[in-house]
């Protein structure tokens, strides 16, 4: 067991894991809203899919702070998730997001320390950047949801169903925002939604340069 618990944090500290993380993130980001919006029975692999993903920030953690953090939040994460699916009539859907968006911004941390350790630059490397950009439009896309529960909205355009239904809606929108594409079909509705957008559009711009600069930099040394 302690072999098996060693090769595993080997792999997710190493450059290949990047792959192995995209592909999760992709399934996260553009797979599951079509399966969610086909069949709503597949939020169970939306929830699924954020556990694994926090459970493998866990093993890419290069430090004890951040090992602790995650496992601590993941726990909180896990105990809510029960709760919710449980015979409890208790339930704390809006917490519960709050702790993935803190989930997720750890997680992001510790892939931008794996991203620019040995200040190395390879094609392992560019796929950890995607990595971290996909991980901020979920960020977002959370956001946006924790608006709308404490607002009573956030983002106009469409018919939001409840729960874990409306993650295409919010994932679509933090993707066009933070891409700064803006189809226009959907828009924030109130102060907070739209300072949301305006971040994530600023990070969308600002994060593609000050990423190239810096492996571009790593690169010629």
């Amino acid at each position: 067991m302690k072999v098996l618990f060693k090769r595993f944090k080997t792999y997710w500290e190493s450059d290949a894991s990047f792959i192995s993380l995209l592909v999760m993130l992709l399934i996260t980001a553009f797979i599951l809203p079509i399966l969610i919006d086909r069949e709503r029975d597949s939020t169970v692999l939306l929830n699924l899919m954020f556990i694994i993903l926090f459970f493998v920030g866990i093993f890419s953690a290069r430090d004890i702070f951040s090992t602790i953090a995650s496992i601590t939040m993941l726990c909180i994460h896990l105990i809510l998730r029960l709760i919710r699916f449980s015979d409890s009539a208790l339930e704390f859907y809006f917490l519960e997001r709050v702790v993935i968006v803190i989930n997720l911004i750890l997680f992001i941390v510790i892939n931008i320390n794996l991203l620019f350790r040995d200040d190395q630059v390879n094609v392992h490397r560019i796929i950890g950047a995607v990595n971290v950009y996909l991980s901020l439009a979920l960020v977002g896309a959370f956001g946006f949801e924790i608006i709308h529960l404490h607002y009573g909205d956030s983002i106009g355009g469409l018919d939001m169903v409840g729960g874990d239904g409306d993650y295409g809606h919010f994932i679509y929108f933090s993707l066009t925002t933070i891409s700064t594409v803006g189809f226009g079909d959907l828009y924030p509705l109130n102060i907070q939604a739209k300072m949301l957008s305006v971040f994530l559009s600023m990070v969308g711009m600002l994060y593609p340069a000050v990423v190239i600069a810096k492996l571009i930099s790593t690169k010629g040394r």
